[in-house]
């Protein structure tokens, strides 16, 4: 207070506790991707990282789902059909670009998602996707504190599998290199194959193509997933070539009884034609009923289009984790949702060169058990090999403390480099990482075998370090680590009785 010049009382109060810590949010993941639209209101969301909650707050901003195009080409020499019409020989071919991010959304909200950032990066009328976009879209979250994940789900439809690879590259660097305080979560190309498929080994070629820089902010996993996304209603006969369609339906036609040849003719040569939503409904659930071919190829492309890579299903993953049990638990031996089957089945001697390879770029695996069900079975980040940054959950867990500290710490910024300080800002620090500690985010029996935090001249200062305005705080972390293997030993000992 200023100098007293006046007789009288005054009132002066004192602070009795040390400004506290708050813990930042960890489980808020950003998704780049093509979406319908990208307005709120009259303003364009294009290339802006947006806040959203639900799935219907994306509808509002960002559109719904696109409409996927199919072919119906006959089937070449040596190519397995799909659908055998007659003497034809057919293959369902996706003809659109592979718009996925809207299937994506419905995973991550389906397997426990919350509040996220969409940076749509263009909409469904672009005629390929385009990895600078992806890249340029990336570099918009650098303005952004919140997210702690990066995703791209539509990466791996590029057409080019070597820009695939340049896009999670440019993750991997933008959240160990720029932004140190999210990780990237990656799928592997094409990774709905055999890691023994005659193309090649998806897995052994993604570790090579991933680099090996800023490895510990990132985690891949394998294989992709066959999901119950897109349901029967979300398909009809607009999803194919009409032409081509007509011409599959009449060839099957001709197998049909002469009686009822004319009026299914009738309903084939409505198709192409404009109807409105009724006309539709009424024409796909006849034709439903007429064409088991016709049935048959919509099947295929349901099968096609729930063929998901798995990135947003486990970024729900470890947003429901850290809501139920913390950013410290492992997200892994848990339940993938809306998830019929892996696309690969995996065994327990497979699994091992996942987990844990020569090069340490371990993948997380997911898997099948009988009688438990599908489950994340690994949690291992991309750096294996490092025992400081082997798991997931140390590297969030770690970025969750970081920022909680750094974000209070400013309150001491210009604050004399004193004595009083250096009590305040230990023990701001100290009672936030009790809290943590309480709670089972750091290992010990007791607070001073979890933690311990140094500050202070002759401790973590020199006086050069005061004259020159620097004041250091040194914080000592054990944090959980996962019981990722469990042995049990059992012995004969001699009978006692």
């Amino acid at each position: 207070m200023g100098t007293m010049k006046t007789p009288g009382v005054y009132i002066v109060e004192k602070n009795a506790f040390p400004n506290s810590a708050v813990e930042v949010a960890t489980a808020v993941p950003a998704f780049i991707g093509y979406t319908e639209t990208a307005v709120n209101g009259n303003v364009s969301l294009l290339n802006k990282p947006f806040r959203i909650t639900s799935m219907a707050e994306y509808h509002a901003y960002f559109g719904g789902a696109p409409i996927p195009m199919f072919a119906l080409p006959d089937a070449a020499e040596g190519e397995e059909p799909t659908l055998i019409c007659g003497e034809k020989k057919v293959m369902v071919k996706q003809t659109s670009v592979p718009f996925m991010l809207y299937y994506q959304m419905l995973m991550f909200f389906a397997n426990g998602g919350g509040p996220c950032y969409i940076v749509s990066v263009g909409d469904y009328k672009a005629e390929e996707l385009s990895a600078d976009a992806f890249k340029a879209g990336v570099e918009t979250l650098l303005k952004e504190q919140e997210p702690t994940m990066v995703l791209c789900p539509e990466a791996v439809g590029l057409k080019d599998k070597e820009l695939c690879y340049s896009v999670q590259t440019a993750m991997l660097s933008h959240c160990g290199y720029k932004m140190r305080n999210r990780v990237s979560i990656l799928d592997v190309f094409d990774g709905y194959k055999d890691r023994r498929d005659p193309s090649g080994d998806v897995v052994n070629e993604f570790r090579e193509k991933i680099g090996s820089s800023f490895l510990d902010f990132g985690a891949a996993y394998y294989p992709w997933v066959n999901t119950s996304i897109v349901q029967d209603r979300d398909l009809s006969f607009l999803n194919f070539d009409a032409e081509l369609l007509k011409a599959l339906l009449n060839e099957e036609l001709k197998k049909q009884p002469e009686e009822k040849q004319p009026l299914i003719q009738e309903q084939i040569d409505l198709i192409g034609t404009e109807l409105d939503a009724v006309g539709k409904d009424t024409l796909n659930k006849t034709l439903l009923q007429i064409s088991p071919v016709y049935n048959a190829a919509l099947k295929e492309i349901k099968r096609m289009l729930n063929l998901l890579p798995p990135s947003a299903a486990m970024a729900g993953i470890y947003t429901m984790v850290d809501n139920t049990r913390g950013v410290w638990k492992a997200p892994a031996n848990v339940s993938v949702n809306s998830v019929i089957s892996p696309a690969v089945n995996i065994t327990h001697d497979e699994q091992e060169d996942l987990n844990v390879p020569l090069s340490g770029k371990a993948i997380n695996a997911i898997r099948t058990f009988v009688g438990e069900g599908i489950k994340v079975w690994g949690a291992r980040t991309l750096d294996g090999n490092s025992l400081d940054w082997r798991y997931i959950n140390v590297r969030r867990t770690m970025i969750m403390l970081e920022e909680s500290v750094k974000n209070a710490a400013r309150a001491y910024v210009f604050d004399p480099n004193v004595a009083g300080t250096w009590i305040n800002i230990k023990s701001m620090i100290q009672n936030f990482l009790n809290g943590i500690w309480k709670r089972g985010g750091l290992a010990g029996a007791t607070p001073d075998d979890a933690f311990s935090v140094h500050v202070g001249l002759g401790d973590t200062m020199t006086p050069e370090d005061i004259l020159e305005g620097i004041l250091r705080v040194t914080v000592l972390v054990a944090i959980v680590r996962p019981a990722e293997f469990i042995e049990i030993t059992f012995q004969q000992q001699m009978q006692k009785s």
